[in-house]
């Protein structure tokens, strides 16, 4: 039986996996590290320690006689770089994508390339800071020329760890893809100021994500992958085994809708509205739509449980009441002021749980609300595509509340709930292997049910 590694690094979590050749799980190793502090004092994740375990990992892995390891791969969260020198050492720390941008450079950088409005279109991406990585490049020319000279390759987190092993750098779609601002999506190729600001001299060369480099680790030849954005790596799976055209509502802390058969043209409102594009693995595009919905039902919620006086878990045994949802269709109102949702909707100026007799009632209140923005944003997603089935995973799909809503406003569509806590990490496992899967791989391991 084969094995292989999968390292899925997130921002809280740092997982390892073993997966066989059947896909199933036979290992994980759970690991969190203790933020340290960029030279401005802002917190960044501890890359070289991180770089450390990764290896250890592989090398206790490799000596384990129940594994017959033979290949490995990197899932992680996007928007960072690692820039090195000629020798392979870090030259910066891994910048937090959250970490706040300078607006006089932003100013800078319009005044040279065209408007705000311009770039956002031609990249497929709205303005981020840091988030957009290719304004990281730009702002370490500019704030630190110094360290620039010093950067012979830039490269994006998962291909990072792929080079810890192989030494060898590139590039690949997905990261690229990722909200970066480095890709033209009407030329498909990097922007005309990458090269401008000749930071092409400074990216690898790209190479599809599937790429696997043959490197001899511990004396034995493995199959090392190039690594994969993690949400792509989440969607891989479905990609792979669904016979229809269909979007994916991935939802946690952020709720992304991926629409990986669109070809529409982003417009201005919808770059507003925080659509963007991601890149597929063969480099095709993926259309897709970002909410801040988990962090903002968990603001409210709170703020229920406190006026209710109820129990922290309470609402996960609440199911969709019909009489409920019918009264407060009557005359529908607003009641909840969300506080981290960037929508432009009318809302209070304050949440107001008076007007709600019990927690219940309240619950469907919020969840009626939250759960019709997430309908705008997915219908922003899927645009003009003839989408005939939508997936709902991540921590709402459990919700009986969110899904029967969710089903209620898309009632052309097949709407399928999905559990897996691995979804990145298999379909980082997948890039790597020549196995095909069916649908019958998605029933078995994501718990697929019909709703």
């Amino acid at each position: 039986m084969c094995h292989t590694i999968i390292f899925d690094i997130g921002k809280t979590n740092k997982k390892c996996f073993v997966f066989d050749e059947e896909y199933r799980e036979v290992w994980r190793e759970y690991f969190r590290f203790k933020e340290i502090e960029d030279e401005g004092g802002f917190p960044c994740d501890d890359v070289l320690a991180i770089g450390e375990w990764v290896k250890m990992t592989t090398k206790k892995l490799l000596k384990n006689k129940k594994f017959d390891i033979k290949a490995i791969n990197f899932s992680t969260y996007g928007a960072s770089f690692m820039h090195i020198d000629k020798k392979g050492s870090p030259v910066t720390p891994l910048y937090n994508y959250l970490k706040p941008y300078p607006k006089e450079l932003l100013n800078s950088f319009y005044e040279k390339y065209g408007s705000e409005e311009q770039i956002a279109r031609e990249t497929a991406s709205p303005l981020l800071g840091m988030l957009n990585s290719g304004f990281q490049l730009y702002w370490l020319k500019y704030t630190q020329p110094k360290v620039y000279q010093k950067i012979h390759r830039s490269l994006h987190f998962p291909q990072y760890l792929s080079y810890l092993f192989t030494g060898i750098p590139i590039s690949e779609f997905t990261s690229i893809g990722c909200h970066t601002r480095l890709w033209d999506y009407s030329k498909h190729d990097y922007h005309h100021w990458i090269y401008e600001e000749d930071f092409d001299k400074k990216l690898p060369p790209i190479v599809d994500t599937d790429t696997s480099i043959n490197t001899k680790i511990n004396r034995k030849f493995i199959k090392v992958g190039v690594g994969i954005h993690d949400s792509s790596a989440a969607l891989l799976p479905y990609m792979r085994t669904s016979n229809s055209t269909f979007v994916l509502i991935s939802t946690g802390t952020w709720s992304i809708t991926l629409n990986p058969f669109s070809q529409d043209i982003l417009s201005k409102k919808e770059l507003q509205n925080d659509c963007l594009n991601f890149l597929r693995i063969d480099g095709n595009t993926v259309r897709a739509s970002r909410l801040f919905l988990g962090n903002e039902y968990e603001l409210q919620l709170e703020k229920l449980r406190k006026h209710f006086n109820v129990k922290k878990n309470i609402h996960k045994r609440i199911q969709f009441n019909e009489t409920i949802f019918n009264e407060l269709n009557k005359e529908f109102k607003k009641y909840f002021a969300f506080e981290s949702l960037k929508s432009k909707r009318e809302q209070p100026d304050k949440t107001n749980l008076k007007a709600f007799p019990t927690f219940e009632i309240a619950y469907h209140q919020l969840m009626q609300e939250i759960v019709k923005l997430q309908v705008e944003s997915t219908k922003l997603a899927i645009g003009k595509t003839p989408i005939k089935k939508i997936f709902i995973d991540g921590g709402f799909a459990d919700n009986d509340l969110f899904v029967k809503l969710i089903r209620l406003h898309f009632k052309n569509y097949k709407i399928r709930t999905t559990q897996s806590a691995i979804g990145s990490a298999l379909g980082s496992a997948m890039v790597v292997s020549t196995r095909k899967v069916n649908m019958n791989f998605l029933k078995k391991h994501y718990t697929l049910k019909k709703q």
